[in-house]
């Protein structure tokens, strides 16, 4: 898997060198109808960030300003360099652009912090002369406070997006408080790096993002430059699967392969578990008494920050008043698809229009041009999602829609998914198979070098074919079953490692639960050279690491043979199940090398050695006392 820092960035972020359809283009239009100057802007303690505005020639009329801020370079520099935007409806429909490379990176000024945390304090604009705290969104209030009077021609109203690590510093925006800040879409948001997005999946590290991400982003600058750093190229192999699991344990990683050096690397080896150090990267809490309208948007398959995008339209739902203005959009992108592709497939999944062009031209336009101008009446509907299976648009009043009932799918015998509880006379009533470390669960068929996106659709064949794989389905459906919502696992788990562990040590194992929609044997047809009949269509899969089960603050092992109850949420989907198709839960317990490998002792993971890997034996129990299952949120008819 090898990512150059700037393949890297196109993978996993969203950089401001913003994509376009046609660059060049594009990049034409911008020149021919905006004025470029690049400023240095002060904040309130002194430190200078380095700012690109874009202003539109015509000054008939006042623009409202359109702010994205970025770590990963505002790029290209110089006046006479023009970069094509992400979403040209925007730039013809005349706005100030301005982008602003962060405190701490590329041009800026000052010291850099990943998700550097909010900091309530830079709420209050400090008295002249005074010690100012600051963060980003004090950061983001000075920049506007300076544009307001300073970027000639705008007409007094500020927006805010950005995706991905920027979609984070659109969230800091929407806490900045600035009067002029009257919209902001945080798109695919970083929100929490422990629990759900990018290099923490339930507190399972997320290795090979991880690993790629932080060896060419994490080193330091020591001073301002235009250049971004490489990371990680020294392969070998053109197989990641090999690689990292020839790399071994997660301690070699500082020690054998250039990470040592790297700070945030450092704090994530030194954070094993949610403590007061992951919390206070935590921006959802802070969520509250929000006066900008927010639009989030996000993927159904975006691998890094589909987590991120559903919770922070929750928090901002959840924590503020029924009129505060919070919409979401959720189409059916891979990380940044809205911007990047044509929306019209994944992988093999075809969603049979061009999503992305709608949502630019019907959502994303409308949206600014009603809170920055006042133009059209702002008739979105609260959720904007995209149904996969039937490949349609829908529209909710509510997310998750009202309309749903929880149903849990019982684990039975035979491989059956069901929705009868198993009852007492069920004759099956345990399902094991063995998690061997040596030879982990792959996360996608075949050699990759690269770190796919388009595994988060991938058909699941080669998995179910494993005998470390559980495979559950329900009869052929006679009906469609939509579902529209969070998915809850509900497993009861018994480990036994056959005395390879010391007595006094307590086990632990990784569950990966899949919800795959498997496609009718008879169908015809093939995308790249994939049979469709009996595709097994991924639809979400999540892992959990089980010592979170009683909280991701509080890590506890599972005795031998002592069943454990762990009950974990998967990010919500939108999918319907055709007639003729199958409902399918896939359960193991490795995703490799996607995520880490768990020791299955209950030791820090951060600091195991090789050796420290052992084999378990996972039984799963599916009887009436300890039933397995899924809870599927199901749509209900009429």
């Amino acid at each position: 898997m090898k990512y150059t820092w700037l393949l890297f960035t196109g993978l996993l972020f969203t950089s401001s060198a913003l994509f376009a359809q046609n660059p060049a283009a594009d990049a034409a239009f911008i020149r021919d109808n905006f004025d470029k100057r690049e400023v240095m802007i002060p904040m309130r303690d002194g430190v200078q960030l380095f700012t690109a505005i874009y202003t539109p020639k015509d000054r008939s009329r006042k623009y409202p300003v359109l702010i994205k801020r970025t770590p990963y370079s505002c790029a290209p520099y110089g006046t006479q360099d023009f970069a094509s935007f992400q979403n040209m409806s925007l730039a013809r429909a005349g706005y100030i652009f301005v982008f602003q490379d962060v405190r701490g990176k590329y041009m800026s000024e000052g010291d850099f912090m990943d998700v550097r945390p909010y900091n309530p304090a830079t709420a209050t604009k400090p008295k002249a002369g005074s010690k100012a705290p600051t963060d980003e969104a004090s950061d983001t209030y000075d920049t506007v406070d300076w544009l307001l009077k300073n970027a000639s021609g705008n007409n007094g109203k500020v927006g805010v997006y950005g995706t991905s690590y920027p979609g984070f510093y659109a969230t800091m925006a929407v806490l900045a408080g600035h009067p002029a800040i009257k919209a902001v879409s945080p798109q695919a948001p970083v929100t929490d790096w422990f629990v759900g997005d990018d290099f923490h999946h339930n507190g399972a590290f997320m290795l090979m993002d991880a690993f790629s991400f932080y060896s060419g982003f994490g080193k330091p600058r020591p001073k301002p430059t235009m250049q971004g750093d490489d990371g990680f190229a020294d392969w070998k192999t053109p197989d990641n699967y090999d690689f990292f699991l020839r790399a071994g344990a997660l301690r070699n990683y500082t020690e054998k392969y250039g990470m040592k050096g790297i700070p945030f690397w450092n704090d994530l080896m030194a954070h094993p578990d949610y403590d007061d150090w992951w919390k206070a990267r935590n921006p959802r809490p802070h969520l509250k008494n929000i006066q900008p309208a927010v639009l989030t948007v996000g993927g159904l398959f975006d691998a890094e920050d589909c987590w991120g995008a559903w919770n922070t339209y929750k928090a901002l739902e959840n924590q503020n008043n029924a009129a505060h203005s919070n919409r979401i959009v959720m189409g059916p992108w891979s990380h940044g698809g809205w911007h990047r592709s044509t929306g019209d497939r994944l992988g093999n999944v075809v969603f049979g229009a061009k999503t992305s062009a709608f949502f630019q031209q019907d959502i994303e336009l409308l949206f600014f041009e009603h809170y920055l101008k006042g133009i059209g009446n702002m008739d979105l509907p609260e959720a904007y999602i995209f149904e996969t299976g039937s490949n349609q648009w829908t529209t909710r009043a509510n997310w998750p829609p009202k309309e749903t009932e929880a149903l849990k799918w019982y684990f039975q015998g035979k491989n059956t998914l069901s929705g009868q509880a198993p009852g007492a006379d069920n004759a099956i009533t345990t399902a094991t198979y063995t998690s061997d470390p040596a030879h982990p669960v792959p996360y996608t068929e075949d050699v990759h070098l690269d770190r796919t996106k388009e595994y988060m659709s991938d058909d699941q064949r080669f998995a179910a074919r494993r005998p470390d794989v559980l495979a559950y389905q329900t009869p052929t459906l006679d009906a469609a079953v939509t579902i529209a919502g969070p998915v809850t696992a509900d497993l009861w788990v018994s480990l036994d490692d056959d005395g390879l562990a010391p007595p006094n040590i307590a086990l632990d194992v990784d569950l990966v639960v899949k919800i795959i929609d498997v496609f009718p044997d008879t169908l015809r047809g093939a995308e790249n050279n994939v049979p469709l009949g009996g595709y097994q269509m991924l639809v979400r899969g999540e892992i959990f690491r089980a010592r979170y089960r009683n909280g991701y603050d509080k890590p506890e092992g599972i005795e031998r043979g002592d069943p454990a109850h762990v009950r974990f949420e998967l990010p919500d989907i939108a999918h319907t199940f055709l007639p003729g198709h199958k409902i399918m839960v896939q359960v193991q317990s490795s995703w490799f090398p996607l995520a880490d490998r768990n020791p299955q002792q209950f030791i820090n993971i951060y600091e195991a050695q090789d050796a420290d890997f052992i084999p378990v034996k996972v039984t799963i129990h599916q009887d009436a006392a300890m039933s397995s299952g899924v809870v599927l949120p199901v749509l209900k008819k009429g």
